[in-house]
């Protein structure tokens, strides 16, 4: 266990946000974690669990503990022919758990490819691309709760999943530190072509095998998406709105091109990128923040940018595109303050 003092965040926000916190601390394992819930710092200040922090906005200096996973380990529970369960520790880098299971020839998390953050924050976020969901192939999470020191062991079906959110990111948010999650993954050849021109950019590259989906998600997200090493951002800045089927048919009748998906429920997604490029705002800047030039559901750091005027451009993006359509986009990044 290592606790430290004003200790700096660069290197805990995707954002490039230079700040810091009053204490910041790392746990190896359950009993570390526990250390460090019953110490004087953490008892006294407000806490705050992060992973790499490709989902966070800090607005300022963090008065209180940041806490980070330092378990990195993948175990395999059991498995049969045709599907293996695994166990991966919390702190584990994300898109290695997703190369570790190409490498293996296991199934379900391919698409999820070159997501940025740590597979706790992923369990927490309910990440997802290219018609998967992490939710899709869990099995349940381990967790500690911050109060208690109890390990406990939430199945998926009560951790409230849905669209890029969970119960540890709403009512249950810093109740509990993720451990680790249990995942069935297929080892039979099980691609998921739900999106039509993932599998035409597939077929254009080989066969639609593993190594070759893996390869076509990453090189497409690199093509779109800034690497935050050289370009500070945390992704999709804001998450794709849903709209009744009503107010969908309203805004088809002014734009007839409007791109869309029809849910089960019958109401529509409607994607941000497309809404937020309407208003004019892709390849702008307000001072050192600004949109991306090629994905406008970006919002960039271009060098020394405060959280607060990241906040404050997607406060006018969010504003611009009320006005227009009459939809409030919401941020799928937490803003820390």
């Amino acid at each position: 266990m290592h606790v430290h003092e004003n200790y700096p965040l660069l290197a805990y926000n995707t954002f490039g946000i230079d700040c810091t916190s009053r204490w910041f601390a790392e746990y190896g394992s359950a009993g570390e974690l526990r250390a460090i819930i019953s110490s004087d710092a953490f008892r006294h200040s407000s806490a705050l669990l992060v992973g790499k922090g490709s989902n966070l906005l800090f607005l300022n200096d963090f008065n209180g503990m940041v806490v980070h996973s330092a378990m990195k380990g993948v175990r395999v529970v059991e498995h049969d022919d045709d599907t293996v369960m695994i166990d991966a520790d919390a702190g584990m880098l994300w898109d290695d758990l997703v190369a570790y299971a190409v490498e293996n020839g296991w199934w379900g998390i391919e698409n999820l490819s070159l997501i940025p953050g740590e597979v706790g924050a992923a369990a927490v976020q309910n990440i997802g691309a290219y018609g998967v969901e992490l939710c899709d192939v869990l099995v349940s999470v381990t967790v500690l709760s911050l109060k208690t020191g109890q390990e406990l062991v939430f199945p998926v079906a009560e951790c409230g999943y849905g669209y890029r959110t969970s119960i540890f990111k709403t009512t249950a948010k810093n109740e509990f530190a993720m451990l680790s999650v249990r995942m069935v993954l297929s080892r039979l050849p099980r691609p998921n072509f739900s999106y039509p021109h993932l599998e035409r950019e597939v077929n254009m590259r080989g066969k639609a095998d593993l190594a070759t989906i893996r390869k076509t998600i990453t090189e497409i997200r690199l093509a779109k998406l800034p690497d935050p090493a050289v370009l500070g951002n945390a992704g999709s800045f804001f998450m794709n709105p849903v709209i009744t089927a009503d107010h969908w048919q309203r805004l088809q009748d002014v734009y007839a091109g409007m791109p869309s998906y029809q849910l089960p429920d019958g109401r529509f997604k409607v994607p941000a990128a497309w809404l937020i490029e309407q208003c004019g705002w892709k390849g702008k800047s307000r001072g050192k923040a600004g949109v991306h030039d090629r994905q406008a559901l970006v919002l960039v750091n271009r060098g020394g940018a405060t959280g607060q005027e990241i906040a404050d451009l997607a406060s006018e993006i969010q504003q611009s595109v009320d006005d227009r359509f009459g939809i409030r986009l919401c941020p799928e990044v937490n803003y820390i303050s």
